[in-house]
């Protein structure tokens, strides 16, 4: 399975991606963003990615409905990774599109990204 789900300490949702990621896989990880949200009110993304390759091909990636109804109990998203995906996962993100805090973060600086998410 590419995306697997850990519930993290407070409010700290943690997902983590490897291989191509499926739009079948995207949709079950923001169902469940969408119980946390209902739960806790508000929620901080983080993503770890390790041997990303990419995403499948499929229809529906356009699909920004997710967003649109849950970006305002989003408070922030870090995104972990190889540093090659950096401006695809930007684009992807719709990053400075959104109004909920996007930063990627390079595979070695894990303990930024916890930090960056951790800062008020």
């Amino acid at each position: 399975m590419p995306m697997e789900f850990e519930k993290a300490e407070g409010d700290v949702v943690v997902f983590r991606v490897s291989g191509k990621l499926a739009k079948t896989e995207l949709d079950k990880a923001q169902s469940k963003c969408e119980e946390l949200i209902k739960s806790l009110g508000q929620i901080k993304i983080l993503v770890l990615t390790d041997n990303f390759t990419g995403w499948e091909r499929s229809k529906g990636w356009e699909d920004t409905s997710f967003s649109d109804r849950n970006d305002p109990y989003i408070k922030k998203i870090a995104i972990v990774g190889d540093a090659k995906w950096r401006d695809l996962v930007d684009a992807f993100t719709l990053k400075g599109l959104r109004p909920v805090g996007i930063e990627y973060f390079e595979s070695h600086q894990q303990a930024a990204a916890r930090q960056w998410l951790a800062a008020p």
